[in-house]
């Protein structure tokens, strides 16, 4: 999955946020399962991207309900 920046995120609809939210956080799992097995992870900076493009999303998704209210 690739590592999505602010400017990208801005520029999907809801939706598709919502989609990519959803592949995201099931490939952090994905990630985070590997870990705990035991077994080493292709890249192993891959789980920190994961977690900051979740919370860029996140950030942004916040943003805009607050500029709707």
């Amino acid at each position: 999955m690739a590592i999505l920046k602010s400017q990208e995120i801005r520029k999907m609809k809801a939706d598709e946020r919502l989609k990519q939210l959803d592949d995201l956080t099931a490939e952090l799992l994905r990630e985070r399962a590997l870990i705990a097995a035991g077994g080493a992870p292709e890249n192993p900076g891959k789980s920190g991207e994961l977690r900051r493009t979740i919370a860029r999303i996140h950030t942004i998704a916040n943003e805009e309900k607050r500029k709707q209210a």
